[in-house]
């Protein structure tokens, strides 16, 4: 009847546990419950092995490895030496135990500790499960071991020798065989995964991710994945790549079209350096510096409309896509009206000499390569230092109108000859009246370089 009682306790303290899972500080209580073996170590009594039920122990993990608990354990001794009665056996101790290592699976322990052990022989009068004449103070020692079956659940066995220090009680083994479950931790999340080792505690997730949701299901835990409710791939931190181009739809400019890395994820269809979004031509290579389409060239002479200085005319490379002597301002600086004269003693331009400047002007715009020297002369009246400064002030008032008419000066040089070039001889009376021309402006020469 004792025995089925103490059973019954036993299983009432097994049913305590709630979460149970392996005995650590953040599990700290364990519970088992098995049955136990004693062989008594006295030659006069012949006992052999004896196996009992229930064996019962609670313990709590306190630090380092250690725990503190206390266990019971009862028995029925067979006494074939003596031929005496048989002997019924109780032990409650309290035990320190120390785990040796860390392993998951297998996790070996020492323990030792001191109690009360009773050998009693028959029924006694005494009250209680400890009769006071037949307890027995007793030192133990041995090891244990603790095989993971689940998360919550270990089986263990143990193996003790114990000491009593009481005549009438005897040195004995004790052994063990049982099931072990550990609680006390706590799981906000009610996701299995203990608080202390949750890495989302407020969170539902799954064990392999440390209590994390993977929300996408990409494999990334919530908690490293940068995307995490779009699935994608580890190597983007769990982001997607939509067109699998190896960039990230983050960083892809056209996340749908797979392209290069260098046009940020763009293709480029012609292969002219830009993408095919920006390309007005993305089936024809092109210039970059024409929005990826090729540069015209509109006469045909090799030479680009955007390097010809004379796109609509057909010229040379070497003269910019010119021709090498433009046909309009040769025959213009050919035709004899083109000459301008000056008032005697004058450098100013005015009325038909400003409108050839205005017409050469023109032409040297059209023609932007086309240099020209501009040549002045003067009659042989006055002396001849006057003469050659009053030359070259005209051929100089001749530039300064073609440079105010928009053309570069650097196109531009001037000479003075003075009295040097007649058209005329100054050596008769009618050809130094011809130079004079008082009432003529005088003459200037130009010519293309």
């Amino acid at each position: 009847m004792k025995k089925t009682l103490n059973f019954s306790f036993a299983f009432a303290l097994l049913l305590t546990g709630t979460i149970l899972t392996a005995q650590t500080e953040e599990n700290p209580w364990a519970v088992s419950v098995g049955a136990n073996l004693v062989s008594i170590q006295d030659d006069a009594v012949d006992s052999g092995t004896n196996f009992g039920v229930p064996y019962v122990s609670l313990s709590r993990y306190i630090k380092g490895g250690f725990s503190l608990g206390v266990q019971y354990a009862s028995n029925n001794i067979k006494d074939g030496a003596t031929g005496g009665g048989d002997l019924d056996y109780y032990s409650l101790d309290g035990v320190v135990k120390y785990n040796l290592g860390n392993g998951e699976k297998v996790l070996p322990y020492l323990f030792g500790g001191y109690g009360f052990t009773n050998f009693s022989e028959g029924e006694t009068s005494s009250d209680g499960a400890f009769p006071s004449t037949e307890v027995s103070r007793t030192v133990l020692g041995g090891a244990g071991l603790n095989i993971s079956l689940s998360d919550n659940l270990n089986a263990n066995v143990s193996a003790s020798y114990r000491s009593s220090s009481e005549n009438y009680a005897y040195n004995h083994l004790q052994h063990t065989v049982g099931i072990s479950y550990v609680f006390g931790a706590n799981d906000a999340d009610k996701d299995g995964v203990s608080d202390q080792k949750d890495v989302c505690p407020d969170v539902p997730g799954l064990k392999e991710f440390d209590g994390c949701p993977d929300t996408d299901g990409d494999g990334i835990p919530d908690n490293k994945d940068a995307c995490p409710e779009e699935a994608g791939k580890a190597e983007f931190n769990g982001c997607p790549d939509t067109d699998d181009d190896g960039i990230p739809d983050a960083e892809d400019a056209c996340p749908e079209e797979a392209g290069l890395a260098e046009l940020n994820g763009c293709p480029d269809s012609d292969a002219d350096g830009v993408a095919d979004k920006d390309d007005k031509c993305p089936n024809e290579a092109g210039a970059m510096e024409n929005d990826g389409c090729p540069w015209a060239d509109s006469d045909n002479d090799g030479v680009l409309d955007k390097d010809d200085a004379c796109p609509d005319e057909a010229g040379d490379a070497d003269n910019n896509g010119c021709p090498a002597d433009p046909k309009e301002i040769m025959d213009m600086l050919a035709d004899e009206n083109s000459v301008i004269y000056f008032k005697v003693d004058s450098a100013d331009i005015s009325g038909d000499a400003a409108s050839l400047v205005n017409t050469l002007s023109e032409l040297m715009k059209k023609y932007p390569n086309v240099e020209v020297v501009v040549n002045g002369h003067a009659s042989s009246d006055g002396s001849r230092a006057y003469n050659q400064k009053l030359s070259e002030k005209r051929a100089n008032a001749v530039k300064a109108a073609l440079v105010a008419g928009g053309i570069d000066g650097t196109r531009i040089s001037t000479q003075g000859f003075g009295e040097d070039q007649p058209v005329q001889s100054n050596k008769t009376l009618k050809g130094r009246e011809a130079n004079r021309r008082v009432n003529f402006e005088r003459k200037v020469e130009i010519t293309v370089k």
